[in-house]
């Protein structure tokens, strides 16, 4: 199947608050590179966008952790992917507030917005062929999860009557599936 990722990062968190810099960096090299590949296979963020977006949220987490105020370490990740994608949510949405009134109403799309189209509809054509790989339950559960992305761990756990650590467990594997899966078909 490729290589496994973990999925519990508490030691990133003792890391960081004992300042043990040459264990946290080891973990933030294999972090960094997931939150970067959710926001642009899950959200559709730009390699730049995804980089900006994973960097800041680890810095809000990187505070969270210093002021102590991150009540079970073994949920980092989870916690690292949530503050990422809520933080690309308000860069996204802060970058609707600054488009003049003339440029949103205006009906002309240049051929750089066309092309951006496209692409957006190619990769939104890979992911649906990555999730039909997918069996039918465990498409029935990612598709749940993109089309609510605020659904906490409880909620997703009630809705498919699963436990709380297999959600979590389904989710990070179905994620890694799926990121795999684009690349080979974007590749090819």
């Amino acid at each position: 199947m490729g290589i496994v990722q973990r999925i519990d990062y508490s030691d990133l968190v003792e890391a960081l608050q004992h300042g043990d810099e040459d264990t946290a960096n080891e973990l933030l090299r294999e972090v960094m590179p997931r939150l970067e590949d959710y926001l642009q296979v899950v959200m559709g963020a730009t390699a730049i966008e995804a980089a900006e977006c994973a960097h800041q949220a680890f810095l809000d987490v990187f505070e969270r952790i210093r002021e102590n105020k991150i009540n079970d370490r073994k949920y980092i990740f989870s916690y690292l992917i949530t503050t990422a994608r809520h933080t690309y949510l308000q860069y996204k949405k802060s970058q609707h507030r600054y488009v003049s009134d003339f440029e949103e109403y205006r009906h002309y799309v240049s051929p750089a917005d066309q092309v951006q189209t496209l692409i957006e509809e190619e990769r939104m054509e890979i992911l649906e062929l990555c999730l039909e790989e997918l069996s039918p339950d465990d498409r029935e559960l990612i598709t749940y999860m993109l089309a609510h992305p605020d659904a906490n761990t409880k909620q997703i756990s009630r809705k498919f009557g699963l436990s709380n650590a297999n959600v979590r467990t389904k989710k990070s594997r179905l994620i890694h599936k799926l990121h795999h899966s684009f690349k080979r078909k974007m590749s090819s």
